[in-house]
């Protein structure tokens, strides 16, 4: 792939420790999660499992610009027209226009929160307020506008450019944007430790895998430090087909079964503290939030 974004929006062994920081954001008595999550399938209809039952979160249309909160109870995304939309309620709202529609992999990101949509306007990472009081507030400039990631502390955003050729973080503290080490090509970001020093990524073979930036059904998940460039294979068995972070900075893995998928959630330091059998009707669908 490369994606041409239009000129206006110009780990071994085991997982690395967790930081001070990411520490502090990690509970030690978590509560065991439910397998409640939110996929996304055929068309694009994000749903919501929970409890043994699937409802429908919201239909974003033939353009994969989506995300889920992580509550699982809301979902933005951006129409073909450039116009960024929130289902929260049973109603859906537009909350901002003019905006690049139609590039697959300028996809918003929910706050750890599920308060602020994160989104990519000429250039510039932007945030509005869920509830529609406020104007949208510019959180920083960033080369990285792809598959935007928020840490939990609010922190950092990150994203890859257009050309899937490196990876950026934003400090919105600062409005300033550092590359990221260790990165040649970039297909997919899916979240950031709550800390905001490592991502959950996909590399691919080559430059002539890149694909056009849609959000992926399943990809090989590797944490990088984005500081020191060290990636890490995740020590988990069997085909892993994604992974991400939850605000409390445990890891969740997808791996492959034959029937169904299972969900293997890791603690900070790599140790495995629970599995749970995804539903046979996910085995297709994309891995969008694992529900506290």
């Amino acid at each position: 792939m490369k994606t041409h974004i239009a000129a206006s929006v110009a780990l071994c062994a085991v997982l690395t420790a967790p930081t001070a920081a990411s520490a502090a954001l990690e509970s030690p008595a978590a509560p065991e999660l439910s397998g409640a999550a939110v996929y996304a399938g055929t068309g694009n209809q994000l749903s919501r499992y929970d409890d043994g039952a699937w409802s429908t979160l919201a239909k974003p249309g033939d353009m994969p610009q989506f995300a889920a909160s992580p509550d699982g109870r809301k979902a933005a995304w951006v129409t073909q027209d450039g116009r960024l939309r929130i289902r929260q309620g049973g109603k859906t709202i537009t909350m901002v226009s003019g905006l690049q529609g139609g590039t697959p992999c300028l996809t918003p990101v929910w706050s750890a929160d599920s308060a602020q949509v994160a989104y990519t306007h000429q250039g510039a990472i932007m945030a509005v307020k869920a509830d529609a009081t406020g104007a949208p507030r510019r959180l920083g400039r960033s080369p990285g506008v792809c598959h935007l990631a928020w840490s939990a502390n609010n922190r950092y955003v990150a994203g890859y450019t257009g050309e899937a050729d490196a990876l950026y973080r934003l400090d919105v503290t600062t409005g300033k944007a550092v590359k990221a080490k260790g990165v040649k090509f970039v297909t997919h970001l899916q979240s950031l430790s709550p800390n905001g020093r490592t991502a959950v990524v996909e590399f691919p073979r080559d430059a002539g895998t890149l694909g056009d930036g849609s959000w992926p059904t399943f990809y090989k998940p590797v944490v990088l430090d984005m500081v020191t460039g060290k990636k890490v294979p995740i020590a988990v068995k069997g085909r892993l087909l994604g992974a991400l972070y939850l605000v409390d900075g445990r890891l969740v893995v997808r791996v492959s079964g034959a029937r169904h998928n299972t969900l293997v959630v890791l603690d900070g330091a790599g140790r495995e503290l629970q599995r749970i059998a995804e539903p046979v009707k996910a085995k297709k669908q994309a891995l969008l939030q694992v529900l506290p």
